[in-house]
């Protein structure tokens, strides 16, 4: 049997023990334990293959977790994982119980800051470093950040405010796609690959040190040669942005080269200053189908190594039928634009983008959700029709502007919202659960909550064409559920009702739905007899299906969302206020974050299955009664 030297990776320590001769190898089966888990697990799998040298360099050159490394996202911390005694747990990557796809403090010492959402790691690795030096710590803090994540504002924020204390801050820009930099020329390459080399370091403390130490002119002469050199550097390839705000730039260096890789993070190191060390990748390096279509193993599900091919369906979701159907009312209607924040086919407007690719409708703002918003308004306010699918976890980052932007002046946006409640395997950071406890607070809203490719359609064309104002269509990640026949569709609500007595009524909105239905049923054999009744609109709340609610002596919501402002909360009120004679209780998720776990499975830790609900239905009524 072939030996591993993964396999004797139990630290960064053990890193550093290895010969220079072992790391490509190290690097190889780092990569093949990658693919071999992911096309389990899933996971994200072509931007952690981008980033093995780099990794592995970090650990030779740094020493963690006195130094610490910031991951924005996380989508790049797999190969950080597995060198920092996470290695046997590795095949429980995204799993119930295993360790999660992001950086997180509670699962390691060797995680500085929890990475969820994109572009923190600036703003992060500025507060920690801040505090080393407030403490008197001599260890580094280095940020790695991805160049679709330097699209967002608050990478730029960060980058703007992180130089002015000069405090051991290194911040890697991990560049796998676009240039962010001007000087990224043949003749610049040049000069940076020249910079990169130890005997240019060398040579250049060297030079500094002799003029330094020549009594009166020496200190002179070499500010001269400093100020002739940056004089000729622009010159030459232009002023660098990130020097201007107080970096100290090294770059672009070929990422997958482990020798460059060490020397330059030597010299980073050396400064004791902030660096800013632009690097250059290939993003899902080392499996040919992932370096082919990198988008497509950005976020993947498990799939057949040899094939490339995921073991998921080809069927269709929310997602999907969203797309197609905003383009077929697009065709008809040439105000209707769309708008994605970096995630066109997650939102599955890549329909959208093909279709009108000539006419300009379609904008891909990059990881900018602020932006979108508002970006949003304004061509409502010049007449077109503007669409914005984003992820429930990224619409957080818009209140201010959901809010500022478009509430106030009623701006005619529609929200498109994917991935509403639970997610499953990306856990914590990324579940949907907080949406619409936001929106009920922005005075004016619509927001409509579908379970079925009929109901979101439906949804979606009111938005357009039948509201004013800010209108929000959410829909889960995933397909549509199948509900029992025999309801009686009302204006905003469905009814399955019970003809035997009016004693109980379960009230509920989307994917959860089913679960409530197959709840009534399981009552039912328990002699409880109960009315559902399902909502579509939950903002405003329908005044029918209040009025409805009223006839009842207990009424009993289950919402797959969080309690404190959710809807449930709000019929609470709302019957409190009409001065409702009978029992109210609300079923939500209540004071906790979400685990990673399968979509099902969450639904049953948070007590929102078919059981779970009537048991806790039952034991209500038992209660009270």
């Amino acid at each position: 049997m072939k030996s591993s030297i993964l396999d004797t990776i139990s630290s960064p320590k053990d890193v550093k023990k290895l010969s220079f001769e072992q790391l490509e190898p190290l690097c190889t089966e780092i990569r093949e334990r990658m693919i071999q888990t992911v096309a389990k697990t899933g996971g994200h799998l072509a931007s952690n293959l981008g980033t093995v040298e780099l990794t592995v360099a970090l650990h030779r050159v740094f020493d963690c977790p006195q130094d610490q490394i910031v991951w924005d996202v996380g989508h790049q911390c797999y190969t950080h994982k597995l060198l920092t005694g996470r290695r046997e747990q590795f095949l429980t990557l995204r799993q119930e119980g295993g360790i999660s796809g992001f950086p997180k403090r509670k699962e390691s010492i060797y995680d500085a800051y929890i990475a969820g959402h994109s572009s923190t790691s600036i703003s992060v690795a500025s507060g920690l470093a801040r505090a080393k030096s407030l403490q008197h710590d001599p260890h580094h803090v280095i940020a790695v950040i991805g160049d679709g994540a330097f699209t967002s504002g608050l990478a730029f924020e960060g980058a703007n405010n992180a130089a002015r204390f000069g405090d051991k801050l290194i911040v890697i820009l991990n560049d796998n796609k676009m240039s962010i930099s001007k000087n990224v020329g043949a003749f610049s390459k040049y000069l940076s690959k020249v910079r990169s080399r130890p005997a240019y370091f060398k040579t250049k403390d060297t030079v500094e040190s002799v003029f330094n130490h020549i009594p009166v002119v020496g200190k002179p002469m070499a500010h001269l040669m400093m100020k002739t050199k940056n004089t000729f550097k622009n010159v030459i390839y232009g002023s660098n942005w990130f020097e201007d705000m107080g970096f100290y730039y090294l770059g672009p260096i070929d990422g997958h080269n482990l020798e460059t890789l060490c020397d330059v993070l030597e010299r980073a190191k050396q400064l004791q200053r902030p660096v800013f060390l632009h690097i250059e990748t290939q993003k899902g390096k080392g499996y040919s189908f992932a370096e082919e279509n990198p988008g497509e193993y950005h976020g993947t599900s498990g799939f057949d190594i040899d094939t490339g091919k995921s073991f998921k369906s080809e069927g269709t979701n929310f997602s999907n039928e969203f797309g197609l159907y905003l383009t077929e009312l697009a065709k008809q209607d040439s105000r209707i634009c769309a708008i994605t924040a970096a995630m066109k086919y997650g939102t599955g407007l890549n329909h959208f983008s093909h279709a009108f690719r000539k006419e300009g409708r379609f904008f891909d703002v990059g990881i900018a959700e602020p932006h979108a918003v508002t970006f949003a308004g304004g061509l409502a306010a010049n007449g077109m029709l503007p669409v914005f699918a984003v992820y429930s976890s990224f619409l957080q980052r818009c209140y201010d502007e959901m809010i500022h932007d478009l509430s106030i002046e009623e701006q005619h946006v529609v929200i498109g919202i994917d991935r509403a409640g639970i997610v499953g395997n990306d856990g914590e950071t990324h579940q949907g659960l907080f949406d619409v406890a936001m929106l009920a607070n922005i005075p004016k809203i619509t927001v409509y909550s579908p379970a079925t490719y009929q109901e979101m359609k439906k949804s979606l064309y009111s938005c357009l064409y039948e509201h004013t104002g800010v209108c929000c269509v959410r829909y889960p990640r995933g397909g549509e559920i199948t509900l029992p026949s025999g309801a009686e569709n009302r204006e905003g609500f469905s009814i399955w009702e019970n003809p035997k007595d009016r004693k109980l009524l379960l009230v509920t909105y989307g994917r959860i739905s089913k679960e409530v239905c197959h709840a009534k049923e399981l009552l039912e054999q328990q002699g409880i007899f109960a009315s559902v009744m399902k909502l579509c609109q939950i903002l405003p709340f329908p005044e029918q299906a209040a009025s409805f609610a009223q006839q009842f002596d207990h009424v009993f919501f289950v919402e797959e969302g969080i309690k404190i402002g959710g809807i449930g909360q709000m019929l609470g009120e709302i019957l409190l206020e009409q001065n409702f004679n009978g029992r109210y209780h609300v079923l939500a998720i209540d004071g906790r974050f979400v685990e990673q776990a399968t979509v099902s499975r969450a639904i049953e830790m948070t007590g929102l299955d078919a059981a779970s609900i009537a048991d806790s239905c039952k034991n209500w009524i038992n209660h009270i009664d």
